[in-house]
């Protein structure tokens, strides 16, 4: 496999401010069904994101961080409250890098440009600056079906980059591939944040990901889905999986969580 060369590690520094809100949660519920049949999967949450910031969602499976992450998106609409964002509208990351399979790497990231109508030598120095982001230069006339789970994560994020979008929302991006890999996709992810001052909304399982990646982690409880609890991440940055911080955080959310779980018998 081809190795990826990466930046030397920076000097640790803690997490910077975040700026105005970029998004905005007021009182937001949604209810599926009506009447006897009616399932409540997100209660009264109100929360804000600022510009530049990076918020990760966990909880038990169904607390519905994928709803909310489709409300958020505009995918769906509340049953209550409002959903604000500054800006136009935020692109999307999925665990299925959902690339065209017919379509070379160039083409799956150059596919928002061209949907704006964007010239051909813009597209193609937009592409090659995207694919260099993302340790993929000389990947350009691959096809998806070449390429490594990994690496097809990576187009998808150069995609999502390529909408030229102040807000990314992540639903579980990098569970399929391997811890490897994974933490190198941590590292990529966390710097294009931090270089780009995206606000990015990563819904996550591995609470161990949500601390090393998060300025902060929210947690969820079981349906219908609230904020239970806000930790912020005070461990400076550039973190690793295994930086004892890190763990220690994660532990204290995991014993938050299975509280949670066993309140309200999810799983």
């Amino acid at each position: 496999m081809t190795m990826l060369a990466h930046a030397p590690v920076a000097a640790a520094s803690p997490a910077p401010r975040p700026g105005p809100p970029a998004i905005r949660l007021e009182g937001v519920g949604r209810v599926f069904g009506t009447a006897g049949a009616a399932v409540a999967a997100l209660d009264g949450i109100s929360l804000e994101v600022g510009q530049g910031e990076f918020v990760c969602l966990v909880g038990a499976s169904g607390c519905g961080k994928s709803t909310l992450l489709s409300l958020i998106a505009g995918l769906d609409r509340p049953t209550a409250g409002r959903v604000e964002l500054e800006g136009g509208r935020p692109a999307l990351m999925f665990q299925d890098a959902a690339l065209l399979p017919w379509l070379t790497v160039a083409r799956n990231v150059e596919l928002p440009m061209r949907l704006r109508g964007t010239g051909h030598r813009e597209r193609a120095a937009e592409v090659d600056r995207l694919l260099r982001l993302v340790h993929l230069q000389g990947f350009a006339e691959r096809r998806p079906h070449q390429l490594s789970g990994g690496m097809r994560q990576r187009v998808a994020l150069a995609r999502a980059l390529a909408q030229r979008t102040d807000v990314l929302l992540m639903d579980e991006p990098f569970a399929a591939v391997d811890a490897i890999t994974r933490d190198l996709l941590h590292e990529d992810l966390a710097r294009i944040a931090a270089e780009s001052a995206m606000s990015v909304v990563f819904v996550t399982h591995n609470v161990r990901e949500a601390v090393r990646l998060g300025d902060r982690v929210l947690l969820l409880t079981s349906r219908p889905g609230r904020v239970a609890e806000e930790f912020a991440v005070e461990v400076p940055r550039p973190r690793r999986i295994d930086d004892p911080a890190v763990g220690a955080l994660a532990l204290r959310i995991i014993a938050r969580l299975r509280e949670e779980i066993g309140r309200h018998g999810g799983g």
